[in-house]
């Protein structure tokens, strides 16, 4: 006849089933990672989804040109952008030419090169490519950026006020329209390596300077 202690003690499961369940427990933090890492990409895809229909329509201030180029297969090639994850700044490189100028070159046949915005030298700000689409500027980065190129009056590459005040006036708001916040704002010197824009290169105090003030614009 069982004792007490015997009726009242739980039986213990079978050796094999306690393995099994040993077995199977490390796959719930698996899961848990899977479905957190769906759910991310899903967000993420939304969030680009949101931002690339926001640009699709194109909606610039009315202080802006729109003078879009045409498409030629190589300056402006027609292609959508992947997102934009930041803003990148460019100087002309051709020392008094006007934004006008640089426009009607970006918008020849055989051009090789574009952006999505010019700056002039009276402050002026022509629009060249569709918000939603690459331009032919920043090299690897050209399809996930905005470019802006500016006109500077000599070869030092510095841009005078007017020009300057516009430049700080455009980047804030792309960052703005963009949903990227404003320190997403780069040089084409921090992709390539090229001295570009000339002056904020050598001139680091400067360009951080401008980063401040496109955060206070």
């Amino acid at each position: 006849m069982p004792t007490q202690t015997q009726r009242t003690q739980p039986k213990r499961p079978p050796a094999r089933r306690r393995r099994r369940r040993r077995r199977q427990f490390p796959l719930r933090p698996v899961i848990f990672v899977l479905v957190l890492l769906v759910v991310v990409g899903v967000i993420l895809n939304l969030t680009t989804l949101g931002q690339m229909l926001k640009l699709s329509r194109d909606n610039v201030p009315r202080w802006v040109d729109v003078q879009i180029i045409d498409v030629n297969g190589s300056g402006r090639r027609g292609e959508r952008l992947s997102g934009v994850n930041d803003i990148v700044i460019h100087y002309v490189g051709n020392p008094g030419t006007t934004a006008q100028q640089n426009h009607d070159f970006f918008d020849q046949p055989d051009t090789t090169v574009s952006a999505h915005f010019l700056v002039g030298l009276d402050g002026e700000i022509i629009q060249c490519i569709p918000l939603d689409e690459v331009s032919s500027a920043s090299n690897e980065r050209n399809g996930d950026t905005i470019s802006i190129e500016v006109c500077h009056p000599d070869a030092t590459g510095q841009f005078n006020q007017k020009t300057y005040d516009s430049l700080v006036k455009l980047t804030a708001w792309l960052c703005d329209y963009c949903d990227i916040g404003r320190d997403h704002v780069i040089r084409h010197y921090d992709i390539t390596g090229k001295l570009c824009p000339l002056y904020f290169v050598e001139h680091p105090d400067a360009w951080e300077q401008f980063l401040v003030d496109v955060k206070n614009e």
